[in-house]
């Protein structure tokens, strides 16, 4: 939209002139007090006939919309008691002036298990009718259904999963005309034979398996998604090297993580005579955000103790220059992503404790979490207690007041009635002896 007679109307001397959006939408309605939805808010844009921002500020602005004035009606009209409602999917287009008038509230994209749901009950039937080929008692396999959506249309809705379904659904209505066999209950196989070669895989990234190397979380407008880290010392005189398509803020945290770590190790000439090269792979994408800077951290500090990480982490959390980890954004779509490809250990910013307790339990199911408030404890959780010993005194006296965290992976060992009768003897035969 980019008139803004759109929303305030023609004025009544213009051939073919009439109200506004939402004179038009009350006037359907009947009703002063009703819902108005304004989709897409974001795809607003300014023309030659005005700016369509700028009109809705009079609409949104609750100390200006009791006096709305139409150009049709060229009368001021309530239209307070309406409730508003604008949809985007990013803020970045729309004017600060008018996000100043809304409460924001960001809605997570849907996770893999939801995504089967609105499949089964729903997209599955209507791309079989939009077809013709509801008949023909066609199925589709639950694992089937989970490699489609993850390996075919990753996105935080299913817009992309049910056009990708219409493409499958098509091939199979053209074997039923030219009467050719066809699955009736459609198997993950037959996804390579209908659609080609999966477009996603994280195959690659799960593993952090040499030193220089972490694995990070990332939140992206799709979703969530791991990030490996790579690190490597090349000859140079200091500094870093960044290479992946970083963005400024990016840059900045890997800054903050070579000072940290420099700062940790005693052996200066490490860093004296090489550079550290510093990649995240996937270099066609852009990348930016400060929530992996404990994963650049943990990379340089796994590259200068030769030394990997230990397996099964993932991890995410803005760095400081003092040790401390702040709290990120995206916690819930991290998560499904490290699930998705089987990392079940998550380290996080304890200040984002509260996120995790709104997360559902569905999506928590089978995951380990473990909250950290500064890198010592990243530290004491992805390296062993020897490697940690290379570390500078005042970094290891720091670790004296931490618990391991580790510690809570193993099942605590059930006492029989036999073992605390033979405990209680103990004790009494303690007793005894003072």
């Amino acid at each position: 939209m980019r008139d803004e007679a759109e929303i305030k109307g023609h004025r009544r001397t213009y051939i073919g002139s009439m109200p506004g959006k939402i004179i038009s939408a009350l006037r359907i309605t009947k009703e002063r007090d009703c819902v108005i939805l304004l989709d897409e808010i974001d795809k607003l844009s300014i023309g030659i006939q005005g700016d369509p921002a700028s009109a809705l500020l009079e609409v949104l602005d609750p100390e200006q919309n009791k006096n709305f004035r139409d150009h049709y009606l060229d009368l001021p009209f309530d239209i307070s008691n309406v409730f508003f409602i604008a949809t985007a999917n990013t803020l970045d287009s729309i004017s600060r002036i008018l996000l100043d008038r809304m409460e924001i509230i960001n809605l997570s994209g849907y996770i893999t298990d939801e995504k089967v749901q609105i499949f089964q009950k729903y997209l599955w039937k209507k791309v079989l009718y939009k077809n013709g080929v509801t008949p023909y008692g066609i199925e589709f396999d639950k694992k089937a259904i989970v490699a489609l959506i993850d390996s075919y249309s990753r996105e935080s809705g299913v817009r992309g999963l049910e056009k990708v379904t219409d493409k499958l659904v098509r091939k199979i209505a053209i074997k039923i005309v030219r009467k050719e066999s066809f699955p009736k209950i459609i198997q993950e196989k037959d996804l390579e034979t209908f659609l080609g070669v999966p477009k996603f895989t994280d195959e690659r990234m799960v593993r952090a398996s040499v030193p220089g190397t972490a694995l990070g979380l990332a939140w992206t407008s799709v979703g969530g998604a791991t990030l490996l880290i790579e690190a490597l010392f090349v000859k140079g005189k200091g500094g870093i090297l960044l290479t992946g398509m970083l963005g400024k803020t990016m840059e900045e945290s890997s800054n903050i993580a070579l000072s940290y770590i420099k700062n940790l190790l005693y052996k200066e000439e490490l860093f004296n005579n090489r550079m550290i090269h510093l990649h995240v792979p996937d270099g066609a994408t852009p990348k930016d955000g400060p929530s992996a800077g404990i994963t650049m951290a943990s990379a340089i500090l796994s590259l200068a103790l030769n030394t990997k990480v230990k397996s099964g982490f993932g991890m995410t959390g803005e760095l400081t220059l003092t040790g401390e980890v702040l709290a990120i954004g995206g916690l819930r779509e991290k998560i499904v992503a490290a699930k998705r490809v089987g990392i079940h250990k998550i380290i996080y910013p304890k200040d984002n404790l509260q996120h995790l307790q709104e997360i559902p339990d569905y999506v928590k199911k089978g995951m380990y979490f473990f909250p950290v408030s500064r890198y010592e404890e990243v530290a004491l959780l992805l390296f062993d207690e020897k490697v940690i010993s290379k570390i500078n005194p005042s970094f290891r006296e720091n670790l004296k007041s931490i618990v391991n965290p580790t510690r809570k992976l193993s099942p605590k060992k059930k006492t029989t009635q036999k073992q605390k009768l033979s405990l209680s003897k103990q004790k009494g035969n303690n007793q005894k002896k003072k």
